[in-house]
């Protein structure tokens, strides 16, 4: 059976320089996990610490979302490299954010890829394998966020590390489970009341409606609401609203 407890997950920290992306300080109030980046896909050291401190002060858990070294392309490109490279990669961005965040009384307490990243390694032996040794290597009581019936999580859970799988309220699935291409029609969801429904369902049945009417099992404890869509807080809210309403509890799956 579905649990009916909940934790809602929201990729933050994203902005850069001058730029603002999203409003973290409105979903920090509505989330109870947060993906904060790590410099390489997106995020400056102000703009995390920044976050981490908005993070600490509303009780949400800080997650290290580890990506490729990516800013122009935001991270959503897949690169070519080497497992030895990956490896130095995700170590160096998490323990860059647990710098930050222990500065202002928390830490890392999590996990999750992005983006290209978190795509490549559903199936990719190699570069998943670079992500959980350097978990490993850095802290093995870390959890990992990642995508259920993915290679990552497979072999994190070889690996003894604690996995924890998530789904996606705003994003399009296909009927294996996946999540449809951001370049493809139906990749993105906004409409505030849809999503919320459609957490709900995933909540109480764990299911998820793909974007061909398929119905797929989705057995997730965490849901990731997305922090840059227009309608992002919007989304949360009635998200929250809705599981709120139905004595579903929202909380974080770290204590």
């Amino acid at each position: 059976m579905p649990s009916v407890s909940i934790d809602l997950n929201s990729d933050l920290g994203e902005g850069f320089g001058t730029w603002t992306l999203g409003d973290d300080d409105a979903m920090l109030e509505l989330v109870t996990s947060a993906n904060v980046a790590c410099g390489f896909h997106a995020g400056d050291p102000a703009h995390l610490l920044q976050t981490c401190r908005a993070a600490v002060a509303n009780g949400v858990r800080i997650g290290a979302q580890v990506g490729y070294r990516d800013l122009a392309g935001f991270g959503r490109r897949f690169i070519d490299m080497t497992p030895e490279d990956l490896f130095a990669d995700v170590v160096y961005q998490i323990g860059a954010l647990d710098g930050l965040a222990q500065t202002v009384g928390s830490a890392v307490t999590y996990v999750k890829p992005h983006g290209a990243l978190y795509n490549t390694i559903v199936h990719h032996e190699k570069q998943a394998k670079a992500v959980v040794d350097a978990v490993v290597a850095y802290d093995p009581t870390l959890p990992v966020l990642g995508l259920p019936g993915s290679v990552f999580l497979s072999l994190a859970a070889d690996a003894g590390l604690r996995t924890v799988t998530e789904a996606f309220a705003d994003r399009g699935y296909t009927p294996e489970g996946t999540l449809v291409s951001r370049r493809e029609p139906g990749a993105l969801l906004s409409d505030p009341a849809i999503v919320a429904e459609r957490v709900l369902r995933l909540v109480e049945r764990a299911e998820i409606v793909a974007v061909d009417g398929t119905v797929v099992t989705v057995d997730a404890e965490s849901v990731c609401l997305h922090g840059d869509a227009p309608s992002a807080v919007e989304m949360a809210r009635a998200v929250r609203s809705l599981l709120t309403e139905r004595n579903i509890s929202i909380a974080p799956f770290v204590s």
